[in-house]
């Protein structure tokens, strides 16, 4: 179940416009990983924004505010680490995710929680099927 269709759909479009950003020289090295990394050098064509270079990353290229921290099904993604934390959580537009220090008692604790309450648990894992078949 998707919800905030049109938020995610925007961040889409903006997101399909925006240049793929790749390190410098890595299109010349093998040993240069894809992975983006800030040009730094004193001459460096890709720090000055010559062109014929790829794109650095700039703040107009962000997403829509709105949409941010969204998680892909349209739920706000809140990290949970106690069962206090369900409190004030809204099930229609809030979904959780689980903290990785969180330990497997107190997991089970937060999943039955929120099972109850109807909040979508992002990250449940095999709990959940455990759960469901008991």
């Amino acid at each position: 179940m998707v919800i905030n269709e049109e938020l995610l759909a925007e961040r889409k479009k903006v997101s399909s416009r925006r240049p793929r950003f790749i390190r410098q020289e890595s299109w010349r090295y093998d040993k240069l990983a894809e992975n983006w990394r800030k040009p730094k050098g004193k001459d460096n064509k890709m720090r000055k924004q010559k062109s014929g270079v790829p794109a650095i990353v700039k703040i107009g290229y962000r997403g829509p505010k709105v949409a941010r921290g969204l998680h892909p099904s349209g739920y706000n993604d809140n990290i949970v680490f106690n069962v206090n934390d369900l409190a004030g959580l809204d099930p229609k537009k809030d979904a959780i995710r689980l903290a990785h220090t969180v330990g497997t008692r107190k997991r089970k604790e937060i999943i039955t929680k929120a099972a109850e309450m109807g909040i979508k648990v992002l990250n449940a894992g095999k709990l959940a099927i455990k759960e469901d078949k008991k």
